[in-house]
């Protein structure tokens, strides 16, 4: 982390969990603690795949960084964001290559979307270098321990 930017305050419960159950041949249940529930496929149907679930899992949190940013100038007409990257199998595995997200805001007219508008570069700077916990940690790659039981 840059020096010149304070440390965020991290939340008191840190601890992030979901529970994923079969429902079906290739078909899956996340279930989160809150109660929130999405299906996740294979890709033979019109579930979202794990693959695209990260793709949107970047898309949001960045999207949520930069509209809680932007907001406090002016509200977005609309905010539109494209997460992409190409998978690819090689020495190192199945993994995603020429990750991209691609922002398409606007603001109203006047002084305040003025605002919001000279204001969006930034916050898509702080989203991608420091906001952003999901992005954050692809960038930055974290170790997965694998457990049965």
């Amino acid at each position: 982390m840059s020096p010149d930017l304070p440390q965020p305050p991290v939340a008191e419960n840190a601890h992030r969990s979901i529970d994923l159950t079969k429902i079906g041949e290739g078909r899956y249940k996340a279930t989160n603690a809150r109660g929130g529930v999405l299906p996740i496929g294979s890709g033979g149907d019109p579930d979202f795949t794990p693959v695209e679930l990260l793709l949107a899992a970047i898309a949001g949190c960045s999207a949520i960084d930069v509209d809680l940013i932007t907001g406090k100038r002016a509200g977005a007409i609309s905010l539109d964001v494209v997460a992409e990257g190409d998978k690819v199998r090689d020495e190192g595995g199945n993994h995603l290559t020429d990750l991209q997200v691609t922002f398409r805001v606007r603001f109203p007219h006047g002084e305040e979307g003025d605002r919001a508008r000279e204001a969006l570069p930034r916050a898509v700077a702080q989203s991608r270098d420091r906001l952003c916990t999901v992005g954050r940690t692809v960038q930055l790659g974290a170790p997965i321990e694998y457990h049965e039981r």
